[in-house]
């Protein structure tokens, strides 16, 4: 199933989110209505709303609190969105002005707050202490995340594995929300409620692994996504994770350097040593493997339409490229 038939099957649902995240963002403070209302119209792909409707689908779900549920994933993502912003400095994003270039950095965060307490307000509707106590843990490991990736901003000490518990904690953690609280609206067994988070975990990975190689590849100008942001920002991704790790001493030496200081004086030369170590392919080769392995967590879910769009969202996470 490919990503317009995804997006047709759950057409309607959709309609219904998109409604009910604009009556939710309704303030009386004039700024609020202002800056979410930007930010959550900014053209995103609504990806973390569909992944949540399309799970509580797979797993039998009949009702619609899930759209409630769909709406508040929505949130806390463009919360954290606000205030990455901030935090990077960011002044570009999906080829928009970012909402801290429009209105400043303190009504970004504060707006940011706002998303945050609404989406926790809607989560009382919902009546479940398990969606409430899975949904404060998201937000707190993501946050986490974002403490680590500052700590790794300009050390080129950082591992595999460090980025990788980075992007499992920032990126990833609310995917896996997202598909396992389809589980949980309808009460599936703990089995198949551990199978749904660990395939929301891994598509999460090969996503995030996948944008990061993109800021490095032709095609980011299409996502509205400046070439070597990431390097600009001093972030030890994979591809340079790799290329430290498996090219030349001066090639190594070079990336080392760039990160430490960031910005763009050393982005040619960054580019030439990911492609000539093969630094892409290795990364795109490790996102494949991630979305293969949340695919075979789907094994538990009764053949439909629904879990076919899983499917396809996993193979969509890594040919984005192509």
């Amino acid at each position: 199933m490919n990503i317009e038939q995804i997006k047709t099957l759950i057409a309607e649902e959709m309609k219904a989110v998109d409604l009910l995240i604009e009556k939710r963002l309704a303030s009386d403070v004039v700024l609020v209505n202002q800056l979410s209302h930007y930010i959550v119209n900014s053209g995103g792909k609504r990806l973390r709303p569909q992944l949540s409707l399309l799970a509580s689908r797979a797993c039998g779900y009949e009702g619609d609190l899930h759209y409630t549920l769909a709406a508040i994933i929505e949130f806390i993502h463009t919360a954290t969105l606000l205030h990455d912003d901030v935090v990077d400095e960011s002044q570009m994003r999906r080829g928009r002005e970012t909402a801290n270039a429009l209105f400043g950095n303190a009504a970004s965060v504060l707006v940011g707050d706002f998303l945050y307490s609404r989406a926790f307000e809607m989560m009382v509707d919902l009546d479940s202490m398990k969606i409430m106590q899975i949904l404060a843990e998201t937000t707190n490991v993501i946050a986490e995340g974002e403490v680590m990736q500052l700590m790794n901003c300009h050390d080129p000490e950082t591992t595999e594995q460090r980025y990788l518990d980075v992007i499992h904690a920032k990126t990833a953690k609310l995917f896996e929300a997202a598909t396992r609280l389809g589980a949980v609206l309808c009460k599936r067994p703990e089995a198949e409620e551990q199978a749904m988070a660990a395939y929301g975990m891994h598509l999460g990975t090969a996503f995030q692994l996948i944008d990061d190689v993109l800021d490095y590849s032709s095609s980011s100008s299409e996502m509205g996504k400046n070439v070597g942001d990431d390097l600009a920002e001093g972030k030890p991704t994979l591809p340079l994770i790799y290329v430290m790790r498996n090219g030349t001493r001066a090639q190594s030496e070079m990336v080392r350097k760039a990160i430490e200081e960031g910005g763009l004086e050393y982005i040619n030369e960054v580019l030439a040593a990911i492609h000539e170590t093969g630094a892409i392919e290795y990364t795109e080769q490790t996102a494949k493997r991630e979305a293969e392995l949340a695919i075979q967590h789907l094994a538990h879910l009764t053949d439909s339409p629904y879990k076919k769009a899983l499917t396809g969202l996993a193979r969509f996470s890594v040919d984005r490229l192509f």
